[in-house]
């Protein structure tokens, strides 16, 4: 069904997101939300990172390759002009004290309620929460970027959650690789769709109940 690698599709998807000029900081999960640095546009856009970094660029490669500059992921990066470092205390600082205006993350599941599982799976790996449960908190906006269903073909966003949950009704919007959902007045709201995807198809893979926006559109990227 995806025509592009779903992932580069997402990431570009949600950097729209912060095409407004303004100044905007923002915090970028790992896995596919790292992906959105190498299509940010806007100059007044600077990623944070836990730990500690504001400024974060693209992915380095090659030569580009710092090693002391890496993301929360443990990824190399570049750095863009102006970038500060500091600890993570600071770090975190910035986050519970609500000064990241928007946080994408990835996910395991999100319900219709706005609640999201994405640290752990039972009897899985272990990779600890870090600061997923202060994000969804502290960021004035969430954005959750992810696959539409799982490597089982499971739907990822579902009526309930079946993992330990990271926050409660705290997501604002879901990007996926074949629609677009915002939570409006405590309704999950069908936004855009996929080009090549249809409503029905929409709904065969999605586990919550959602309502179609008036004005649907088709995902532009």
């Amino acid at each position: 069904m995806i025509k592009e690698d779903s992932a580069v599709r997402i990431a570009r998807r949600c950097a729209k997101e912060f095409e407004q000029n303004r100044l905007m900081f923002i915090n970028l999960g790992v896995g596919i939300p790292t992906l959105i640095a190498n299509y940010l546009k806007s100059d007044q856009v600077f990623i944070q990172t836990e730990n500690g970094m504001l400024g974060v660029g693209g992915l380095a490669e090659d030569q580009e390759v710092d090693p002391q500059l890496i993301n929360a992921g443990r990824q190399y990066v570049k750095e863009t002009p102006g970038a500060s470092y500091f600890d993570s205390a600071a770090s975190f600082g910035m986050i519970r004290g609500n000064h990241i205006d928007a946080t994408v993350i990835g996910a395991f599941e999100v319900d219709q309620q706005g609640n999201i599982a994405n640290w752990i799976i039972p009897n899985g790996k272990q990779l600890g929460v870090g600061g997923a449960m202060d994000l969804v908190t502290g960021a004035k906006r969430v954005i959750v970027a992810m696959r539409h269903i799982d490597k089982q073909g499971n739907p990822k966003i579902v009526k309930q959650l079946s993992l330990p949950a990271t926050g409660f009704s705290e997501v604002d919007m879901i990007v996926t690789d074949l629609a677009v959902f915002s939570f409006e007045n405590n309704r999950l709201v069908l936004k855009e769709i996929a080009p090549e995807a249809n409503l029905a198809q929409i709904e065969q893979v999605t586990g919550a109940e959602f309502v179609v926006d008036d004005d649907l559109k088709e995902i532009v990227i």
